[in-house]
C-alpha cells in the first residue's frame, strides 16, 4: 500500500475496525543529568556507592563521566507509571547525593576545562574496562567537553497485535519480525525527515556558558552584554548543532536507513576499517595503556551520533548490531530531545503523548527510500532549526525547493492530530490530541517554546546561563527532598544498590580471559554483521 492516500486509508481502517490493537505501546526513558556541587561546579568525586554499581544497576548508571548520571526506566505501557518510576529514581538519588544537585539543562554547567571532567569508571572486569576505554577514546577523538552534554532518550515500540493487523491490512506475507524491522526503518526515515519539528518544539538549549566553547570556533554572541553567556537569538537546541555531538570525520559518512542490511553494512564498515586520524592517536600509549578500543572511524556503534536508532535488547557481551542482525528491530530510540528545565524529571507527560503521535505518524505515512539529495536536506534543515528555528519567515529545504517552516509544521500537525485521535480512541482519554494542540500554539507564538522561555527568563531576571540553571537546579532539589520515598520503596532501592555492587563483583570474578581476548571476541561480531545477512 504505497499510494499517496495510504496514510488516510490506514487511519480510517484503524479507527473503524482495529483501534484496540494500539493498546499496549511500550515506552521507556533514559535521562541524563550532570551531578554538580552546591556551588555549581562539576562533581569530581567517584560515583556514589549509595547509588550502587554503574556497571550493573538496572536503573542508575553513568554515561560519559563519573559526574554524568543516567537514569533508566523499565518499559511501561502506562505513561503515568513510567513517570512514576522515573520520579522514584530521582527521589532515591537525592536521598543519597546530600550536597550535590542535578543540573537541569542539556548544555552543561560552568566547566574548568578537560582536566575537570572525570571519565566514568566501571571496575576491573573486561566489560567494565571496555566501557572506560571507550570513553577515553571519545576524549582523544573529540575532547571531553563535548561529552558533558545531557539529554533524554525515548524508547518506543508498538504492540504485537498492531503489527499483525498492519501486516494483514497491507497484504504482506513475510515473517512478522521481518515486516516489523522493515516498517521500523520506514518510521526511522520519516523521523529523520521531520525531526526538525521536535527540535523546534522541545529545544531548550539556546545558550551556553562561555567555558563550553573556550578555544573552539563558534557562531554565538554575548547575551545582552553578558560575557559569561553566549547564545544565538533564534536558537532552539545548540546541543543538536555543530557544538554538540558532532564529528567532522563522521560528516563524510552516510549511514543508509533504507533497510537493515545497508544499515548494518555501513556501520560495520566504519567499525572495522582503520581511519588515519585515529591511527595517529595510537591504540595504546607508551606504557601500553589503551587509549581507545580501535583505530577505526567508530569504536562501537554507539559512537555514531544519530537522532534516532533502531534497537534490539542485547545479551551480555553482544553488540547492538549483532542483536539487530540476529533478531531484528524491537524498538526505536529517540535521541534528539533536550532536558526540559521546567520539568523536574526532564520530560513531561505531554511531551510523551506528543512523541507517541509523532512516531505513529512517521510509521503510517508514506516513507520513500532516502537518496543523497534528501540526506543533505535533512542535515541542512536541522542546522537551520538549531540556530534559527524561531526566526520569522524561516524556510526549510524540501525536495529541490524551499518551504516555509511554519507552513510545513502546520501541515504535519494536521496529520499528527489524526494519529493522536487513534491513540485517544485506544487508550488516551484525550491526552494525545491535547498534546498536539499544545504544540500548535508554539507555531503561532514562538515565544511559547522552551528555548524562548529560557532566554526571556534570563533577560527579565538578569541572570547568566549558569545562574539560571542553578536557580532551577536548587528548586528541583528542594521539590524532591520534600517528598521522600515511602520507607518500603526506599528500602527496595537501598537493596537494589547493594545487590548491584555484589553483581559487579560476580562479573569480575567470572572473567577468565585477558582484556585483549575479550576485545577480539567482541569485535568478531562486527565481522559477522559486515556481511549483513540475517540468520533469523
Amino acid at each position: 500500500m504505497s499510494h499517496p492516500n495510504r496514510l488516510h486509508a490506514l487511519l480510517s481502517h484503524f479507527s473503524a475496525d482495529a483501534n484496540p490493537t494500539l493498546r499496549g505501546i511500550r515506552r521507556g526513558v533514559e535521562k541524563e543529568s550532570l551531578r554538580v556541587t552546591t556551588s555549581g561546579e562539576l562533581a569530581q568525586d567517584e560515583h556514589p556507592s549509595g547509588l550502587g554499581s554503574a556497571l550493573t544497576h538496572p536503573h542508575i548508571t553513568t554515561d560519559y563521566s563519573e559526574a554524568l548520571l543516567e537514569f533508566i526506566t523499565e518499559p511501561f505501557t502506562s505513561v503515568s507509571a513510567l513517570l512514576g518510576q522515573l520520579d522514584d529514581i530521582h527521589r532515591y538519588t537525592y536521598s543519597v547525593l546530600k550536597d550535590n544537585l542535578l543540573w537541569p539543562t542539556s548544555m552543561p554547567c560552568a566547566l574548568k576545562g578537560e582536566e575537570g571532567i572525570p571519565v566514568a569508571q566501571y571496575g576491573r572486569s573486561n566489560s567494565g574496562k571496555m566501557k572506560t576505554v571507550y570513553r577515553w577514546g571519545l576524549a582523544y577523538r573529540y575532547g571531553k567537553i563535548m561529552q558533558t552534554i545531557a539529554g533524554v532518550h525515548y524508547n518506543f515500540s508498538l504492540p504485537e497485535a498492531f503489527w499483525r493487523e498492519l501486516q494483514s491490512q497491507e497484504g504482506d506475507t513475510q515473517c512478522l519480525q521481518d515486516f516489523k524491522t522493515e516498517r521500523y526503518f520506514d518510521l526511522i526515515r520519516n523521523f529523520r525527515r521531520y525531526s526538525w519539528l521536535l527540535i523546534y518544539l522541545f529545544g531548550a538549549a539556546p545558550a551556553v556558558c562561555r567555558s563550553f566553547v573556550r578555544g573552539r570556533k563558534h557562531k554565538l554572541q554575548p547575551f545582552h552584554g553578558d560575557e559569561h553567556t553566549l547564545y544565538a537569538p533564534y536558537a532552539t537546541s545548540l546541543r543538536m548543532g555543530d557544538l554538540g555531538y558532532q564529528s567532522d570525520a563522521q560528516q563524510r559518512m552516510i549511514v543508509c536507513y533504507n533497510d537493515l542490511s545497508t544499515y548494518l553494512t555501513t556501520l560495520c564498515g566504519a567499525i572495522t576499517q582503520p581511519h588515519a586520524d585515529y591511527q595517529a592517536i595510537g591504540l595504546t600509549d607508551a606504557d601500553g595503556r589503551y587509549q581507545q578500543l580501535n583505530t577505526s572511524l567508530l569504536q562501537i556503534e554507539n559512537e555514531f551520533y544519530s537522532s534516532v536508532r533502531p534497537k534490539r535488547t542485547t545479551r551480555r557481551g553482544e553488540t547492538a548490531l549483532q542483536a539487530l542482525r540476529l533478531r531484528g528491530v524491537e524498538y526505536v530510540e529517540v535521541r534528539c530531545v533536550d532536558l526540559n528545565p521546567y520539568e523536574p524529571l526532564g520530560i513531561s507527560a505531554e511531551q510523551i503523548h506528543f512523541l507517541d503521535a509523532f512516531l505513529l505518524y512517521c510509521l503510517l505515512a508514506p516513507s520513500p527510500q532516502t537518496h543523497n539529495q534528501e540526506y543533505r536536506n535533512i542535515q541542512d534543515n536541522q542546522a537551520r532549526i538549531v540556530y534559527r528555528g524561531r526566526e520569522p519567515g524561516l524556510t526549510l529545504r524540501r525536495g529541490e525547493g524551499e518551504v516555509g517552516m511554519a507552513e510545513w509544521a502546520q501541515a504535519l500537525l494536521v496529520d499528527m492530530r489524526a494519529c493522536a485521535g487513534l491513540l485517544d480512541q485506544a487508550d488516551g482519554d484525550g491526552h494525545f490530541r491535547r498534546a498536539v494542540d499544545a504544540q500548535e500554539s508554539k507555531l503561532a507564538d514562538p515565544d511559547l517554546t522552551p528555548s524562548a522561555r529560557v532566554l526571556e527568563e534570563m533577560r527579565r531576571e538578569k541572570l547568566t546561563f549558569f545562574r539560571h540553571g542553578m536557580s532551577i537546579a536548587e528548586r528541583h532539589r528542594e521539590q524532591f527532598l520534600k517528598r521522600p520515598l515511602e520507607p518500603e520503596t526506599q528500602a527496595r532501592f537501598v537493596q537494589m544498590a547493594a545487590q548491584s555492587l555484589e553483581d559487579q563483583k560476580a562479573v569480575e570474578a567470572a572473567d577468565t580471559g585477558s582484556f585483549e581476548e575479550y576485545l577480539a571476541a567482541y569485535y568478531t561480531q562486527y565481522e559477522d554483521c559486515g556481511c549483513a545477512e540475517s540468520t533469523r
